[in-house]
């Protein structure tokens, strides 16, 4: 979920604590964190809405920086035929335990036998093992964009996106303003394989 304008700083700062948004399903889940541009959230519910039942006495509207139900309705984005949802979040403080991952480059035989098994678990649901090919593409490319990078696979954009982010997961990759790089552990994942 990405903020725009003043509500990055509202929800930075956890005064903004609810938004509307415009998806033809549900694009976060209840209780799972999220990061966003303003920093990690927890999503506490989320329930469709009709804007046009909206009134100007919502207690959402403060809650999501908003004046009244027609500035709600005047900036929801996408088509307007898919549903309005509102979802409500809270603030998540103290460090990104994904950062304290990604940066520990510290790995025991343990470390690399577990992150090995993970990736062929990754690599089972394919054809073909796309794991390590990714991470070396990465390694080499490092701020190289996405479809750049999943044109030397021969892979979709979107997949590869996707397939990148469950590497980010596993603390081996992140994301740069262009592309990705290893994270420290990435690298030490690689150079522990020879």
């Amino acid at each position: 979920m990405l903020f725009a304008g003043t509500d990055t700083e509202g929800v930075a700062e956890g005064r903004i604590t609810a938004a509307y948004r415009r998806w033809a399903e549900p694009r976060v889940v209840e209780g799972r964190v999220y990061r966003t541009n303003a920093g990690r959230i927890e999503i506490d519910s989320i329930k469709r809405v009709n804007p046009e039942l909206i009134s100007d006495y919502d207690e959402m509207l403060h809650l999501a920086g908003r004046a009244n139900a027609k500035d709600v309705r005047r900036r929801l984005r996408g088509d307007e035929t898919l549903p309005t949802w509102l979802i409500r979040f809270h603030l998540v403080e103290g460090p990104d335990p994904r950062d304290e991952l990604a940066n520990a480059a510290d790995l025991s035989p343990a470390d690399v036998e577990e992150l090995t098994s993970k990736l062929a678990h990754l690599d089972s649901f394919k054809e073909s093992p796309w794991t390590l090919a990714t991470l070396r593409l990465i390694e080499a490319n490092p701020a190289t964009r996405a479809a750049d990078l999943a044109g030397q696979l021969d892979r979709d954009t979107p997949g590869f996106k996707i397939d990148v982010r469950k590497l980010k997961n596993l603390g081996l990759t992140h994301s740069l303003e262009v592309g990705y790089e290893l994270t420290p552990r990435g690298a030490a994942y690689l150079k522990a394989l020879g």
